[in-house]
């Protein structure tokens, strides 16, 4: 051996084993704090999902075995119970419930008719929460109002006898970025009501769509004010009220609804991790929620959010390799009667809210996701960064990175300062379906279901392996 080839050999010798081995894509993956070939394997997840999930199959499962699923009645704990056979026959281990308890209500009857000056029946629900009118019903005089401001404005003792309506209307946009503004009404409008006196509010459902259909929502009571019915409208009968109001006409109508309070009963969240190979106490956070209204079956809401988690989870479960940390999925209970599985989660959880790294919820139906957005660390903003890039060929752009919101059941988590996540579906159509009884299993398109799964299996994955710290200090 020559001299020069000596030295050469000593120099080879001297590199780290790591020196050696590193291609470019491990050093891309190590600067993000993730194993070796972990980009490389979450680009094979997406493919895998984009080719055909199994999220359609599973969505189809819950919503024909067990369909809706109003929080805390029977039918929530059978989908409880489904939720874990299922789990367990996809080969999760360890699958667990956490039990909470809450307040439940169910719907009774509720009818409606328009008395004078044109009679006719009306097409509406009970908001959820609601008291009953008396069992003989009541019969009053609408008093009109264009929006919520208005009513706020009206004076006390002004509508004394009398049903207020509100009809503004909700707008379709791409984020349902409306949805807060209008949902304020169904959410304290019959408080607002009630203080000027009014003995019961129907409102225009807060949805976009244009048929007989009502859709229903959770609502809440001022403590301090009088407890009076609240129902929503359809959108075709609150068109027919702003007409004949328009002609100057006053209408009388009367109104019966039957919902009873259950008292105190056990709901609960479905979690199963896939345990991490290094930090397993570490937890990223996926999932949708269990519970639905009882109009329709759940599908689009949120059934589809449970089936497109479950899919991505089931995907990483199935290529056997293991993240550093652990990823998490929650199928969460009781969302519609007001988050109550997030909040018990974070209460259950607030002594290693440290843990809980980062999460996000499929939660607003089954359209393709369009954007990603979030709010995370400094230093683990390049891996956003890497995810979003990843996302790009399945038609997800990357949207702001200051963003903080990870879908509905994650706000406490997020709120008490876990960073978060959001993929963005398409709402153009949701509020269509949104809390109604169309809001069935038809309306889901099973190739959109695999880029949704697609998505959140890159997500999990990469931030699952990932070592960085995605909290700001």
């Amino acid at each position: 051996m020559n001299k020069l080839a000596t030295i050469s050999l000593k120099a080879l010798l001297c590199l780290t084993p790591m020196t050696v081995a590193m291609s470019p894509a491990f050093a891309q993956d190590n600067d993000l704090g993730l194993s070796e070939g972990s980009v490389e394997h979450a680009t094979a997840l997406r493919d895998a999902a984009m080719k055909g999930s199994m999220a359609y199959t599973i969505v189809e499962s819950l919503t024909t075995e067990v369909g809706p699923r109003l929080a805390g009645t029977a039918a929530e704990a059978r989908g409880r119970d489904w939720a874990v056979a299922k789990l367990q026959g996809l080969g999760f281990k360890d699958v667990r419930v956490e039990p909470f308890t809450m307040q439940a209500w169910e719907r009774g009857s509720e009818s409606a008719e328009l008395l004078s000056p044109y009679p006719q029946p009306l097409s509406l629900t009970t908001l959820g929460g609601s008291v009953a009118t008396p069992e003989t019903g009541l019969k009053a005089d609408i008093a009109m109002f264009s929006t919520l401001t208005e009513l706020e404005a009206a004076e006390p003792d002004s509508l004394l006898g009398k049903i207020a309506f509100v009809s503004h209307a909700m707008q379709k946009t791409q984020n349902g970025s409306s949805y807060g503004f209008h949902g304020r009404l169904r959410r304290s409008g019959a408080s607002i009501a009630a203080s000027k006196g009014a003995i019961a509010i129907l409102i225009r459902s807060i949805g976009t769509d244009s048929h007989r259909m009502p859709h229903t929502g959770s609502m809440r009571y001022d403590p301090a004010i009088n407890k009076i019915p609240a129902a929503a409208l359809s959108n075709p009968d609150a068109d027919q009220l702003e007409r004949i109001h328009a002609r100057g006409e006053t209408m009388r109508v009367s109104l019966n609804l039957q919902p009873k309070a259950l008292g105190e009963v056990e709901s609960g969240n479905v979690i199963v991790d896939i345990r991490g190979s290094e930090s397993p106490d570490e937890v990223v956070i996926i999932g949708g929620h269990l519970d639905s209204w009882d109009l329709g079956t759940g599908a689009i809401d949120d059934g589809a959010g449970v089936a497109i988690a479950t899919a991505a989870a089931k995907l990483i479960l199935d290529s056997g390799k293991r993240p550093k940390r652990s990823i998490r999925l929650i199928l969460w209970g009781a969302e519609e009667a007001g988050l109550l599985g997030g909040f018990a989660y974070l209460e259950r959880h607030k002594k290693d809210l440290d843990k809980q790294i980062i999460g996000s919820e499929s939660d607003f139906g089954a359209g393709r996701i369009w954007q990603l957005t979030s709010q995370v660390s400094a230093e683990a903003q390049p891996l956003v960064n890497k995810i979003a890039e990843l996302l790009v060929p399945i038609g997800v752009a990357p949207g702001s990175n200051d963003a903080p919101g990870a879908g509905p059941d994650l706000t406490p988590l997020v709120k008490a300062g876990m960073p978060s996540l959001r993929l963005h579906q398409d709402g153009n159509d949701y509020f269509d379906l949104h809390h109604t009884a169309d809001d069935t299993l038809d309306k889901i398109n099973p190739h959109d279901l695999d880029q949704n799964v697609a998505a959140f299996a890159v997500f999990a994955w990469l931030a699952a392996d990932s070592g960085l710290s995605f909290k700001a200090p």
